[in-house]
């Protein structure tokens, strides 16, 4: 059974836990790398859970939400895919990622009714673990109405996500994928008002959808918004990112490893010898601080099912961040290994298809059955 640790925070205001941390992350949002040349010899990535001492005693980063005066951790917990389980599954391995992330400071996790099972197990381990109310949660409305304007099913799912979650009030509740977006964002935009919400939200996860995501920003209709970006697609650095930074909205960001793409494009390969200048001792390591490393971006939200890869993405969350000219000599890097350019051709999560097989693909897999 579950025991809450004695050195988690008792207090149950979210704002006052969250900024406790603000302190001492702001010293670490100043580390700035301070050499663009490494000096060791290329070695192979540490083991899985192993981080730098310097990195480990420093102070948890942490990014102001855009225009408000609310600062989060820089790292999140995402669980699309990784989290949906079957119903009855052993539910172990996920427990002890959630638990590692807390452990290391992280206090942003990011679900979805859309995520089969994983709000389910997202709302049981937070309450098991006596952290719920000190979570900033971010979640999603994937929804139409039975007619326009009817706000009944966005209603409905929303009061699912709150028993689901055990939560009076979602943190921030985005229109996920930008699904009826011009009846959910001024629906979310009442229910802030309302009380029911604290913050207005989009997500999107496809390039396709970047230049509306912008419009919304332009508009000053959202406060916060998710978008995918990674040393691989940088396309939201053309106005995604531009837009949030001007108008001052938090900016959530996800698949910062291509789901499982980018280390099936360096297995085997050490690290270079100038990621020591930036403390990252394994690849999602050196991937998820470029991504941390915008000026833009508020959480980088990373996901796995795996406990050994979960205390690899931790290690990000502390120690110096790179500087433009650091991000830029990563990226050069990653071009120059072959099959980086062509990355978007890969199958999500590669070798990994059977990892992930919860009620999403169960139902994936009987609809292809049937149209056979």
């Amino acid at each position: 059974m579950d025991k809450t640790p004695q050195d988690w925070p008792t207090a149950t205001d979210r704002r006052q836990f969250l900024g406790a941390a603000t302190a001492m992350g702001a010293v670490a949002a100043t580390a700035v790398h301070a050499t663009a040349v490494g000096v060791s010899s290329a070695s192979a990535q540490a083991p899985a859970g192993t981080a730098s001492r310097a990195a480990a005693a420093g102070p948890v980063l942490t990014r102001t939400i855009g225009r408000t005066n609310e600062s989060l951790p820089a790292l999140g917990l995402g669980t699309f895919l990784t989290f949906d389980l079957l119903p009855g599954s052993n539910r172990d391995a996920l427990r002890e990622v959630t638990r590692k992330y807390i452990d290391a400071g992280v206090r942003v996790i990011d679900t979805s009714p859309l995520y089969g099972t994983g709000e389910v197990s997202v709302g049981g381990f937070l309450s098991a673990m006596g952290v719920t109310d000190q979570m900033f949660i971010s979640n999603k409305i994937w929804s139409t109405g039975d007619y326009l304007a009817d706000e009944s099913h966005a209603l409905a799912s929303m009061e699912q996500s709150r028993l689901r979650l055990w939560r009076d009030k979602i943190d921030v509740l985005h229109c996920h994928s930008l699904v009826n977006v011009d009846a959910i964002v001024p629906l979310l935009r009442v229910w802030k008002r309302e009380g029911r919400i604290r913050y207005v939200g989009a997500s999107v996860h496809e390039n396709d959808y970047h230049n509306i995501l912008a419009g919304l920003i332009d508009k000053d209709l959202v406060d916060i918004i998710q978008v995918n970006y990674s040393i691989f697609n940088r396309h939201a650095e053309e106005r995604v990112l531009r837009a949030a930074s001007d108008k001052g909205v938090g900016v959530l960001t996800n698949m910062p490893l291509e789901k499982g793409r980018l280390h099936k494009i360096v297995e085997g390969r050490p690290l270079p010898d100038f990621a020591r200048d930036i403390a990252a001792e394994n690849w999602s390591q050196f991937f998820i601080k470029w991504a941390m490393g915008h000026p833009a971006v508020t959480t980088v939200l990373a996901a796995t099912s795996n406990p050994d890869h979960a205390a690899e993405n931790v290690g990000a969350l502390r120690g110096p961040q790179p500087d433009q000219s650091m991000r830029q000599r990563m990226a050069r890097h990653m071009e120059s290994i072959p099959g980086f350019a062509n990355l978007a051709s890969m199958q999500w999560y590669p070798d990994k298809q059977s990892m992930y097989q919860g009620v999403i693909r169960r139902s994936q897999a009987a609809l292809r059955q049937r149209m056979s």
